[in-house]
């Protein structure tokens, strides 16, 4: 065994960049999208079964965790979005530096928020 190599890797002590915190972000609302759109698709499947079915999911859609859960699709709709366009300019070769990945993570950020916002105040 080597002795230089760490005995044990206590990940909560290690700080990562802001640009590969959005990047996990990225893959984590990926993940939201795909489960989320199970619900979406049932909602959908609901409303156009028959008039008394739209009736029952538009009740169900007015519900409060109805909107936070659309909300939240939104939400990640918006920053899956905002950080796939910031990895399309980064494939096209700018925002490749450490400079330019940390201005890329910090403008992906302040446009997800706005567009939470917005978000927000569309669902509710």
């Amino acid at each position: 065994m080597k002795a230089d190599r760490p005995v044990n890797l206590d990940l909560t002590t290690i700080s990562l960049p802001l640009a590969a915190l959005t990047s996990i972000l990225h893959r984590i609302s990926g993940i939201f999208l795909l489960i989320g759109s199970a619900f979406m698709v049932w909602m959908l499947h609901k409303s156009l079964a028959s008039p008394a079915d739209f009736a029952t999911a538009q009740a169900v859609m007015n519900h409060g965790l109805a909107k936070f859960i659309t909300w939240g699709l939104l939400c990640s709709l918006g920053y899956h979005l905002v950080a796939g366009i910031k990895h399309l300019i980064m494939d096209g070769g700018l925002g490749e530096t450490k400079e330019g990945g940390k201005l890329g993570a910090q403008i992906t950020l302040v446009i997800s928020v706005i567009l939470f916002v917005l978000a927000g105040v569309w669902v509710w």
